[in-house]
Formats: structure tokens, sequence, C-alpha cells
């Protein structure tokens, strides 16, 4: 897991007010959402996943203690890796990135079938911090990753979502990697990826068991997974941003996870709720030369490679449900520097409240997105986030698929997408939006 980082935003914000008008407009074609799964997860074998993180370790201790970006043991860690996969019947893709004067290397791997327009990805970060050879810190993820997938093989296993693991390089040195990954991919395929789950830090030695809570699918199938085994769960916060979901879900690819504590000191409560011991850090060698094989909790490790897997099939082999109706408003509305502007929908002849995985899906033109605020407006002025401004966001427009849990709210009435521009020196427009039930 990458270290904290603050951002600097280039200037504060102003407000203004405007007024789109509504263009009403049925339509299909947003993801399906999912229901319950044809084939039941198999128990991942802790012992598989613990021989993957001794031949990391062996890789590290054979190239000077780490496997960091840059270094020789990460190229070698994403070869291990790739060979495995390789001999299992994936398709696997090497992509090259620079960073700090580096090469860096992603490594994505495809396994054959599954709907192509629904794309289901697990992902974990391969490298380590240069102090030592990052064995929680991110083999406990990358190799509980690479076990499902040769498990995926093993069991010939046919989904009905198309299945796509990624190992993601320079992580420790701000997600480099994966934002490298999502910004070279086209739009059409970003919208093809109906989730993205991270699994970063999986066995840390006083752990804890916390689920991201970005997506409700992806936050309830996890959630489910604990509950069926007895362990209680908390909402994922030290980590927000700080791994390899962040450029995901930035680019509006709902999002979820696992991870079970870094620097942080586990509360009394937690220990009472866990075991371990309060007032100590869920992992004492976070991003120290101390994270080696012997820094690992074995019943994290095999609890959560065993969520892993029924995470990927439960949503890889679920049965897909029709999109409902969409509505679509295609007024362009002008976003000036420092303004706030809506763009409204009117929703009728529906029943009911809107749905836990209501739809919105933005297309926005500004020649810099990390200026953009963008949040949901309800008939009630419930805002619901979709995007935070960010200064180091800087790529051009925002076209994306968010998710949102609206089931609160009824369905018919008047919403708005709100859009906020905070900085200067940058303009655009809302070129389309529409939501889908």
């Amino acid at each position: 897991m990458s270290p904290r980082r603050a951002h600097k935003f280039r200037t504060a914000a102003g407000a203004l007010t405007a007024l789109a008008v509504v263009v009403l407009a049925p339509t299909a074609g947003a993801p399906a959402a999912t229901a319950a799964p044809t084939v039941a997860a198999p128990d991942i074998p802790l012992a598989n996943v613990k021989a993957h993180l001794a031949q990391l370790q062996s890789i590290a201790t054979a190239n000077g203690g780490n496997r960091a970006h840059g270094r020789p043991g990460y190229l070698a860690s994403v070869n291990y890796i790739r060979g495995k996969l390789d001999a299992a019947g994936f398709t696997t893709t090497l992509q090259t990135f620079t960073s700090s004067g580096a090469t860096g290397y992603n490594l994505i791997a495809d396994w054959p079938g599954g709907d192509p327009n629904q794309v289901l990805m697990s992902g974990a970060h391969l490298d380590s911090v240069t102090a030592g050879p990052g064995i929680n810190d991110n083999g406990s993820g990358s190799a509980g990753v690479l076990e499902t997938a040769l498990a995926v093989s093993r069991a010939g296993l046919q989904p009905t979502q198309h299945l796509r693991f990624g190992w993601w390089g320079a992580e420790e040195l701000g997600m480099i990697g994966s934002k490298y990954y999502v910004n070279n991919l086209p739009a059409t395929e970003r919208a093809r990826i109906s989730g993205y789950l991270n699994f970063d830090m999986i066995a840390s030695p006083n752990p804890g068991y916390f689920v991201y809570d970005d997506d409700p699918t992806l936050e309830g199938v996890l959630k489910d997974y604990f509950a069926s085994i007895g362990v209680p769960t908390e909402i994922e916060t030290e980590g927000d941003g700080r791994s390899d979901h962040a450029p995901f879900k930035n680019a509006g690819i709902p999002v979820g996870g696992i991870f079970t504590g870094a620097e942080r000191a586990k509360t009394s409560a937690q220990a009472t709720k866990w075991g371990g011991t309060a007032g100590q850090a869920f992992d004492r060698c976070y991003h120290a030369s101390c994270d080696t094989s012997a820094n690992i909790n074995d019943t994290a490790l095999d609890r959560n490679s065993d969520a892993l897997a029924y995470a990927v099939w439960t949503l890889g082999t679920a049965v897909p449900v029709p999109p409902g109706p969409t509505f679509e408003n295609a007024t362009d509305v002008t976003i000036a520097d420092n303004t706030t502007v809506t763009s409204p929908i009117t929703v009728s002849g529906l029943t009911g409240n809107a749905p836990a995985t209501l739809k919105v899906g933005v297309d926005i033109k500004h020649t810099w997105r990390g200026d953009l605020v963008i949040d949901l407006l309800a008939a009630d002025g419930t805002a619901y986030r979709l995007k935070n401004s960010s200064g180091s966001d800087s790529a051009d427009n925002v076209l994306a698929t968010y998710t949102v849990n609206a089931s609160s709210e009824p369905a018919n009435g008047l919403w708005r997408l709100r859009v906020q521009d905070v900085a200067s020196g940058d303009v655009g427009y809302i070129d389309s939006w529409k939501l889908t039930f």
C-alpha cells in the first residue's frame, strides 16, 4: 500500500448556479446487474498461497532484499507469476511504463470466455518498497489473486462475466502502474469493466477484517462471505485513495476489496472482536525490512483468499439481469471557471424506490477533470458524491458510469447532476448524462 499523500488544489472555489432544459429519453444500454451465482466457490488451499509467498521471499532475498519498482526483484516477481498463468491457460499481457527513470511493468491475465462487455477484474500490486521484501505488503494480495486465478483454471470455470486479473507495478510510488492501465484504456473498454476488486495487504500479523464500502454490490458480496464464517467486518477507511482501486474509482468503475490493516493501531474494541493485540499496529513491519514471510497471519491469509475466490465466483458466474429503463439529458450545459451548474432529468412512470445499484452515466468535456466535483442530487436534495476534485487528476474529460445506492429515494421525480468547477484555468461543458434504473 502506498504512503499517504497530500494534494494541493490550484485555486479556491467560487459558486454560481445555472439551469438546464430537461430532455427525457428512455433508452437501453447500461451494464447488467447480477443475480445468484451458478457455481459454488472452491476453498483456496492456504499451502498453495504460502508457496507463492515463499517464492516471492526467495526472489527478494536473491535480489538485494526487495522487489521494488525498477529493481531486478520486481521483474523476477512478474516473470514468476506470468509463468504460472501461462501454464494454466491464461492469455497474459505485459504492459510497460516509465516512472522515476525506470521501466515498470503491469501484468494482465485474461481467462477465456465470459461476456466481453462485462469484465470482472481482480488485482493487487506486486511491488514492494526498497526497504524490504514486501511479503504482506503486498505479496499477500498478489499471491491470493494468483492462486484464485489458478483455481479458475483448475475448475475449468465457464463464467458469465469475462474474468481478468491484474498485478500492478509502482504502486508504492503512487499507484503509477494502475493509473497507467486505467488512463490508457479506451473509453469503450473502461465501460466494459463491471467491477474491480482490490487486494492490498490481506495477511497482516495483527489483523483486522476491513471491507471497502465504495460499491454496494461488491461490498455486499464480500460481507456475505465473512458473515457466512462468523467473522465480523468493519468499513475500510485507512487505505482510501492509497491503493490501486483509486484510479478505477476515479474513472467511474465500481470498486471493492478487503484489507487487514497497516500502520494504525488496533483498538481494544477491535481486539475483543478479532483477537490480537490492542494498541499495536495491524502490521508493525509496514514498509520495513521485517516484512518477510514471517510477517504473515495464516488465519487471515486463508480467510481472505477464500473471500477473494467467493467474490470472483459469485460475481463472475451470476446470471445477468437486464438493465432497467434509462432516462437521459443530452442538452449541453456550459461549465465556466469556479461555477456550479446543474442538469435535470425528470423520471416518471416507475414504481417504488430507486435501486441500490442506480447507474449514473456521465459525459463531461473538460480540459482538466481534476477541477470537477460531481454529485447526483435526488428530488429531496440529498447529494450522492460521484467524483471529488483532485490536483493530481490532470486528464481531460469525465466519461464514466457511477453506481449509487439510492434505494431510500423514490424513483420518480426530479433528479439533477451537479457539477462544481473549483479551480481556475480550465473550462468545459456537460455533454450528456443518464440514469439507468
